[in-house]
C-alpha cells in the first residue's frame, strides 16, 4: 500500500480510488432521509413555511397523519427542477443603469 504524505496526515491510495468513492456516494444517497418534516424542509430548501407547503401540495409530496406533516423528497426534488431558469448569456442580461450616471437625455 503506497502512502502519500499530505500535511501531517498519511493518506493511502484508497482515498483516490474512484470506484470506492462512487460506492460511498451511492451508500450516502441510500441513507439520505426520504421524508422530511416541514421544519427540516424549510432548512434544506431555504423556503418559508407557507411557500414550502404550497409547492409541496402542488407536487403531491405531502403526507399527513396524527398531526405530523412529512414531505417526500423523491417527489419534491424533481418538481422543484421544473422551476430551474436557464442561464442567461451576456448579451441577454439586462443592463441596469447606475442611478448616479446621467443618461444622454439628462445631460
Amino acid at each position: 500500500m503506497n502512502k502519500t504524505k499530505i500535511g501531517e496526515e498519511l493518506m493511502t491510495n484508497e482515498y483516490y480510488d474512484l470506484e470506492r468513492r462512487t460506492e460511498i456516494k451511492a451508500t450516502s444517497n441510500r441513507l439520505r432521509k426520504r421524508f422530511l418534516t416541514w421544519r427540516e424542509c424549510e432548512i434544506v430548501y431555504s423556503l418559508q413555511h407557507r411557500k414550502l407547503l404550497q409547492l409541496a401540495d402542488e407536487a403531491g409530496a405531502i403526507y399527513r397523519f396524527d398531526g405530523i406533516v412529512l414531505i417526500n423528497r423523491d417527489i419534491f426534488d424533481p418538481f422543484l427542477e421544473k422551476f430551474r431558469q436557464e442561464p442567461l448569456t451576456q448579451g441577454e442580461v439586462r443592463k441596469v443603469r447606475n442611478r448616479w450616471e446621467k443618461t444622454k437625455d439628462e445631460r
